[in-house]
Protein backbone atom coordinates (compact mmCIF):
# COMPACT_ATOMS: atom_id res chain seq x y z
CA UNK A 1 0.00 0.00 0.00
CA UNK A 2 1.07 3.59 -0.82
CA UNK A 3 1.88 6.17 1.72
CA UNK A 4 -1.27 8.52 -0.65
CA UNK A 5 -3.30 5.55 -0.06
CA UNK A 6 -3.05 4.83 3.74
CA UNK A 7 -3.39 8.61 3.69
CA UNK A 8 -6.49 9.34 1.81
CA UNK A 9 -8.07 6.57 3.65
CA UNK A 10 -7.79 8.28 6.98
CA UNK A 11 -7.17 12.20 5.68
CA UNK A 12 -9.47 13.47 8.38
CA UNK A 13 -7.47 11.69 11.19
CA UNK A 14 -4.49 12.50 9.81
CA UNK A 15 -5.16 16.21 9.34
CA UNK A 16 -6.25 16.71 12.17
CA UNK A 17 -3.35 14.59 13.82
CA UNK A 18 -0.52 17.28 12.13
CA UNK A 19 -2.68 20.20 13.40
CA UNK A 20 -2.47 19.33 16.39
CA UNK A 21 1.61 18.87 16.44
CA UNK A 22 1.68 21.84 14.87
CA UNK A 23 -0.55 23.59 17.03
CA UNK A 24 1.70 22.21 20.28
CA UNK A 25 4.79 23.33 18.43
CA UNK A 26 4.01 26.63 17.85
CA UNK A 27 2.39 26.51 21.67
CA UNK A 28 5.48 25.91 23.42
CA UNK A 29 7.72 29.13 22.55
CA UNK A 30 4.39 31.00 23.44
CA UNK A 31 3.50 29.15 26.64
CA UNK A 32 8.19 29.13 27.86
CA UNK A 33 8.06 32.66 26.62
CA UNK A 34 5.18 34.40 28.36
CA UNK A 35 5.81 32.05 31.50
CA UNK A 36 9.23 33.62 31.55
CA UNK A 37 8.26 37.30 31.30
CA UNK A 38 5.54 37.04 34.19
CA UNK A 39 7.73 35.54 36.65
CA UNK A 40 10.48 37.81 36.26
CA UNK A 41 8.46 41.05 35.32
CA UNK A 42 11.82 43.17 36.34
CA UNK A 43 14.15 41.75 34.04
CA UNK A 44 11.52 41.93 31.44
CA UNK A 45 10.67 45.71 32.19
CA UNK A 46 14.11 46.40 31.64
CA UNK A 47 14.33 45.07 28.63
CA UNK A 48 11.22 46.55 27.42
CA UNK A 49 12.22 49.84 28.63
CA UNK A 50 15.63 49.66 26.44
CA UNK A 51 13.69 48.96 23.95
CA UNK A 52 11.61 52.79 24.37
CA UNK A 53 8.52 50.47 24.70
CA UNK A 54 6.55 52.69 27.47
CA UNK A 55 5.15 52.02 30.63
CA UNK A 56 7.90 48.90 30.44
CA UNK A 57 6.42 47.12 33.52
CA UNK A 58 3.08 47.11 32.06
CA UNK A 59 3.82 46.45 28.66
CA UNK A 60 5.56 43.41 30.75
CA UNK A 61 2.89 42.01 31.94
CA UNK A 62 0.39 42.19 29.10
CA UNK A 63 3.32 40.61 26.30
CA UNK A 64 3.77 37.98 29.25
CA UNK A 65 -0.30 37.61 29.30
CA UNK A 66 -0.51 37.67 25.39
CA UNK A 67 2.01 34.76 25.04
CA UNK A 68 0.86 32.49 27.95
CA UNK A 69 -2.77 32.59 27.62
CA UNK A 70 -2.38 32.58 23.80
CA UNK A 71 0.05 29.86 23.94
CA UNK A 72 -2.25 28.06 25.96
CA UNK A 73 -5.57 28.28 23.42
CA UNK A 74 -3.43 27.15 20.97
CA UNK A 75 -2.39 24.17 22.90
CA UNK A 76 -5.57 23.46 23.54
CA UNK A 77 -7.25 24.50 20.70
CA UNK A 78 -9.70 26.93 22.17
CA UNK A 79 -10.95 30.16 19.85
CA UNK A 80 -8.03 28.67 17.89
CA UNK A 81 -8.78 31.11 14.60
CA UNK A 82 -9.23 34.21 16.83
CA UNK A 83 -5.83 33.49 19.21
CA UNK A 84 -3.98 31.87 15.71
CA UNK A 85 -4.95 35.81 14.40
CA UNK A 86 -3.89 37.67 17.47
CA UNK A 87 -0.35 35.47 17.68
CA UNK A 88 -0.21 36.96 14.04
CA UNK A 89 -0.26 40.23 14.82
CA UNK A 90 1.69 40.10 17.68
CA UNK A 91 4.37 38.03 16.52
CA UNK A 92 5.23 40.36 13.26
CA UNK A 93 5.10 43.33 15.62
CA UNK A 94 7.36 41.73 17.93
CA UNK A 95 9.95 41.05 15.25
CA UNK A 96 9.60 44.60 13.89
CA UNK A 97 10.48 46.30 17.43
CA UNK A 98 12.51 43.93 18.50
CA UNK A 99 14.42 42.22 15.98
CA UNK A 100 14.95 45.28 13.21
CA UNK A 101 19.33 45.18 13.74
CA UNK A 102 19.33 43.10 10.78
CA UNK A 103 23.11 44.31 10.31
CA UNK A 104 23.31 41.85 12.90
CA UNK A 105 22.96 38.30 11.79
CA UNK A 106 21.26 36.97 15.26
CA UNK A 107 18.30 39.80 14.90
CA UNK A 108 18.21 38.98 10.76
CA UNK A 109 17.50 35.12 12.21
CA UNK A 110 15.17 36.27 14.52
CA UNK A 111 13.32 38.51 12.52
CA UNK A 112 12.80 35.48 10.03
CA UNK A 113 11.66 32.90 12.52
CA UNK A 114 9.06 35.66 13.86
CA UNK A 115 7.99 35.46 9.95
CA UNK A 116 8.03 32.01 9.67
CA UNK A 117 5.82 31.47 13.28
CA UNK A 118 3.28 33.60 11.47
CA UNK A 119 3.03 31.53 8.94
CA UNK A 120 2.37 28.85 11.19
CA UNK A 121 -0.11 30.90 12.79
CA UNK A 122 -2.01 32.39 9.53
CA UNK A 123 -1.89 28.58 8.43
CA UNK A 124 -4.08 27.56 11.90
CA UNK A 125 -6.31 30.52 11.50
CA UNK A 126 -6.69 29.35 7.82
CA UNK A 127 -7.41 25.59 8.75
CA UNK A 128 -9.09 26.03 12.20
CA UNK A 129 -7.69 23.98 15.33
CA UNK A 130 -8.57 20.27 13.46
CA UNK A 131 -10.53 17.48 15.23
CA UNK A 132 -8.42 17.08 18.69
CA UNK A 133 -9.36 20.86 20.16
CA UNK A 134 -11.91 21.82 22.17
CA UNK A 135 -13.43 24.24 19.51
CA UNK A 136 -14.01 20.57 17.83
CA UNK A 137 -15.90 19.61 20.75
CA UNK A 138 -17.95 22.80 21.14
CA UNK A 139 -19.47 22.31 17.77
Amino acid sequence: MSINSSVAGNGATSSSTTILLGRILLAVIFLLSGFGKLTAISGTAGYFGALGLPVPTVTAVVVGLIELLGGLAILVGFQTRTAAWVLAIFTIATGLVAHTGWADQMQMIQFLKNLAITGGFILLASSGAGAYSIDAKRG
